[in-house]
């Protein structure tokens, strides 16, 4: 019962920690804008919209044990459909979201189709193809996504009610469709879909036999996955309000792939951790050094990688671990199974003798042949017994 009890006990610790976790973080998340300036404001922005495409890419690398490099063609994907829709045909701002979704779902699931038969690095060279020649095919559409010169579209503006700043107003829109992202992949993953990626990941075989269609968790994988990187593709649309084939090369796919790793695979947190690195340190790469950001970038990916290997996300597991391995550990209390707790602390290690056992507490054998037997513990019978 006592066992129960601390169990229970803490679970419910758990869960009040993570309310307050959460409700910290969501009057952080939403007092941000008013505290920091626009330029900020705007990094912020990216990040969310970053974690949403890291969230899909999750799905797929981390839970999903699939590799992709072609992430970057789908965030491009999402920003075009969201960008030829608003200057083409004048469509409001939140009716491309679900069109650029819908679209990139469609898309992945038809580059799902690789997925059934490839693997490993084979996969990842189908998927990089894909977004190695995308940029080349939206130049050569010209009249459609305006070729080279790519297309400009007006911002989401605050409406008058909201008494909002542009920056500040964009923010709180992708903060909430982050938001409602975020707890979708959380859903998905708690739920069959998700338990069935697990299983695909940690072995194809055993989750054959336990009955899981590979075939269609595997393509569903990538269609869930292509689907946040098109809301992610929107959103880029919305705060820059400019889109052109060298925003999205094969580049963006790698740098989304790396921002991942260092925030954490598998991990629900990892995706907005990553997608931080991937905002601030370019920025912070640019500062220490004009000629070569490239190998500052890289150089810190290798620290990172260094310190945390499980990512970001497992860095306060690490230390935790390393911190219980260096305290002092209690120690054990010797016990004697045989013998009562007395026994144990007699000197020179030798136990007390033990008193002769009460007539009362003597249980008789309902079998005759056993009634003779010497209980166990006495001492040994003389002659004259």
């Amino acid at each position: 019962m006592s066992t129960i009890v601390v169990t229970l006990g803490t679970d419910r610790a758990r869960r009040l920690r993570a309310a307050l976790t959460v409700l910290l973080a969501a009057a952080a998340a939403v007092g941000a804008p008013f505290y920091f300036a626009p330029f900020q404001v705007f990094q912020l922005t990216m990040v969310l919209l970053y974690a949403v495409a890291l969230a899909g890419l999750n799905l797929l690398v981390g839970f999903g044990g699939q590799i992709s490099l072609g992430h970057g063609a789908f965030f491009a994907a999402g920003a075009y459909t969201a960008a030829v829709m608003l200057d083409r045909y004048d469509t409001a701002h939140l009716a491309t979201l679900p069109v650029a979704a819908a679209g990139c779902f469609v898309l992945g699931l038809g580059f799902g189709v690789p997925a059934l038969r490839l693997r490993g690095l084979y996969l990842a060279l189908v998927t990089l193809s894909f977004a190695v020649f995308l940029p080349p095919l939206l130049k050569r559409l010209e009249p459609v996504t305006g070729g080279s010169m790519g297309l400009t579209v007006d911002k989401l503006q605050p409406p008058a009610w909201s008494g909002l700043a542009e920056d500040q107003w964009m923010y709180f829109v992708v903060l909430a469709v982050t938001a409602a992202a975020l707890l979708l992949a959380r859903n998905l993953l708690r739920s069959r879909v998700g338990r069935a990626l697990l299983a695909v990941r940690d072995n194809e075989s055993a989750a054959e036999v336990m009955g899981v269609r590979l075939s269609l968790h595997k393509t569903l994988a990538f269609a869930w996955s292509a689907m946040f990187a098109g809301v992610a593709g929107c959103l880029y649309t919305w705060v820059i309000g400019f889109v052109s084939p060298d925003s999205f090369s094969f580049v963006l796919s790698i740098t989304l792939l790396a921002g991942l790793v260092v925030g954490g695979l598998g991990s629900l947190y990892g995706p907005l951790l990553g997608a931080a690195f991937v905002m601030y340190v370019p920025s912070v790469s640019q500062d220490l050094s004009e000629a070569a950001p490239g190998v500052v970038f890289g150089l810190l990916i290798i620290a990172v990688m260094f310190v945390a290997p499980t990512g970001l996300a497992g860095l306060p597991g690490r230390v935790r671990a390393a911190v219980a391995r260096r305290l002092p550990r209690p120690a054990a209390t010797p016990t004697t199974l045989a013998g009562p707790p007395e026994a144990a602390s007699a000197p020179d290690g030798e136990p007390e003798p033990q008193a002769e056992s009460e007539p009362s507490a003597t249980v008789t054998p309902a079998d005759p042949a056993v009634a003779d037997a010497e209980p166990v513990g006495a001492p040994p019978r003389t002659e004259k017994e």
